[in-house]
């Protein structure tokens, strides 16, 4: 119960910073897909870090500690069993595997919670926000499925964006993140993430579940 009405509270939250309805933050995009991949072209002159799955397989390999933060893009894919079966290559290996669960990742609260419920991953390794944020300093790799607008450090540092105040996982304070997202195209609140140009940060153009396994198959050759 308390979960839930933390979930609730943090919805209203969140339609409130982005000047949006409850209904439309909840459903409004649900079931749409940006198109297209790879690096935008960006006319303001940011770049990007662009890696393939056999990198972030080595990273993966040589880390210590391991947090995946599931997102809209993971919901879409289907690629919640993919998530877990990963995870448990890098368990064997003897990395510590946690799940970041932001309370409205996906289009309601408890959405990311459930996929992963049904893909059978401990439960103590699912940490709501509040519990993983102290964690992400000490985290040698972040692999973001599919968030945006729940990663967007705007939120906490731009009192000029649209969504300044609005909760987010802080997986910029990790050592190296790495987004897995199919484009550069915006989150549902419709703005840019500074995220993405991090010099931390690298991005894997794909779809989840295909990164995913891609990434599987190459730790197996590690």
């Amino acid at each position: 119960m308390i979960a839930r009405s933390s979930g609730t509270l943090l919805t209203l939250l969140m339609g409130r910073a982005m000047n949006r309805s409850i209904g439309n933050v909840l459903f409004g995009a649900f079931g749409s897909v940006s198109a297209g991949s790879g690096p935008a072209a960006l006319e303001d002159g940011r770049s990007v870090n662009s890696t393939t799955p056999e990198d972030l397989a080595i990273m993966l390999n040589y880390a210590r500690k391991v947090v995946f933060v599931p997102g809209y893009g993971l919901a879409v894919a289907q690629a919640q069993h993919d998530v877990r079966a990963l995870a448990e290559q890098l368990e064997a290996k003897g990395v510590n595997v946690l799940y970041g669960i932001h309370p409205v990742a996906g289009r309601m609260p408890g959405h990311m919670n459930v996929l992963l419920a049904e893909a059978n991953v401990p439960y103590d390794q699912l940490k709501e926000m509040d519990e993983i944020n102290p964690e992400l300093p000490q985290t040698d790799v972040v692999v973001i499925l599919g968030a945006n607008d729940v990663v967007n450090p705007a939120a906490r540092s731009d009192p000029g964006s649209p969504i300044y105040g609005m909760p987010i996982i802080d997986v910029d304070r990790a050592a190296s993140v790495v987004v897995v997202k199919r484009s550069l195209s915006p989150g549902f609140a419709g703005i840019d993430n500074p995220l993405f140009y991090d010099p931390k940060t690298s991005m894997l153009f794909a779809d989840a579940k295909k990164a995913l396994e891609d990434v599987g198959a190459a730790l197996k050759n590690l």
